[in-house]
């Protein structure tokens, strides 16, 4: 795949009305999720849980693509369809997520690196063969006393450019994700400041490995205060300090922003996602690419149980078309109705 073909799939990703559905939980992630509704993360139940999803009907209407994770893009579907071909038929993206989790940074406490660029080369090369259009890679940077150090921000930029550089080279679309965390006491002002610089190490990197900006997406947080923290912003406080660290630290030759959810509730981010699009023109579609915000609801619906699979199905439709109707700042609460 040419860088054309890369940038007409970048932006297919960001179409209007459309998002990302994060469906890439580690087996351990997962396996949290279905605890707290009673039920055991085998993999069976994590493949009958994701074809709930991928066959909700009509999907397509509210998402673009759909991040996998290294199990999910080889199962089937209950009729031996794989389902990367499932989620073809409902006119959906599937992409895969490539990086191999969060470890410890040596020498710098508190902080966290990535791992996964060994072999990933070949593991992309294989990714594409499954049917695989994109891939995703997230850096994880915590906020605390010292925290993050100038290194942890460096090293995160550099495994991020080395994955979106390799991406690209490998026919699949990068979506980058530098997630500053919204766990602490910290201020709204103090996450700005730490997402700024996490961007402006991100883009430098991305540029300095030849990345093709307008062939890759950005998954940024949105700038909150942090969990603990006693003074909560309002919603347009939110969009307007969110939209003005993306003015500072992504170039306009990106696509798209795919907003991640970062233990907000559904709710809340759908409200936010909203008040971002009303702000006016951008000059990238805002977008999003929900996990949880998204999956919840389906998830205790679902309940581990089959008869449940089409209440299940209503409940992740309806949070998508809320998000949907975000993307071009036309959500309301009656839409919960």
């Amino acid at each position: 795949m040419n860088l054309t073909d890369l940038e007409t799939t970048a932006r297919a990703l960001v179409a209007p009305g459309k998002g990302i559905l994060a469906a890439d939980e580690s087996h351990g992630t997962i396996a949290k999720r279905f605890q707290a509704i009673g039920v055991e993360s085998s993999e069976e139940n994590r493949r009958a849980y994701r074809e709930i999803l991928f066959t909700a009907p009509g999907l397509g209407e509210s998402i673009s693509g759909v991040i996998l994770f290294d199990e999910t893009i080889r199962q089937m579907a209950a009729d031996g369809s794989s389902f990367v071909e499932v989620l073809r038929r409902q006119g959906i993206l599937p992409g895969i997520k490539v990086d191999k989790g969060v470890q410890p940074l040596a020498g710098f406490p508190g902080d966290k690196v990535t791992e996964g660029l060994d072999g990933l080369r070949e593991r992309l090369a294989e990714y594409a063969q499954l049917g695989a259009r994109f891939t995703k890679w997230r850096a994880v940077i915590a906020i605390g006393d010292g925290l993050p150090s100038q290194t942890c921000l460096a090293t995160h930029a550099h495994l991020l450019a080395r994955f979106a550089a390799l991406s690209q080279e490998s026919g699949l679309v990068p979506v980058v994700e530098p997630e500053v965390l919204m766990d602490g006491s910290h201020s709204i002002a103090r996450h700005l400041e730490v997402t700024e610089a996490a961007l402006h190490a991100v883009f430098a990197a991305l540029v300095e490995h030849r990345v093709r900006l307008e062939a890759m997406l950005l998954k940024p947080n949105m700038v909150l205060a942090g969990k603990e923290c006693t003074a909560q912003a309002r919603v347009g406080e939110v969009a307007d300090q969110t939209m003005r660290c993306m003015r500072r630290g992504v170039p306009a030759a990106v696509p798209g922003l795919v907003f991640l959810s970062g233990g907000q509730s559904d709710v809340l981010a759908t409200e936010h996602l909203n008040a971002l699009n009303q702000l006016g023109r951008a000059p990238w579609e805002l977008s999003f690419s929900f996990g949880r915000a998204l999956q919840a609801p389906a998830l205790k619906a679902w309940q581990g149980k089959l008869e449940n699979a089409a209440a299940a199905q209503q409940a992740l439709l309806h949070r998508a078309r809320c998000n949907g109707a975000a993307r071009s700042g036309q959500y309301s609460a009656a839409l919960e109705a």
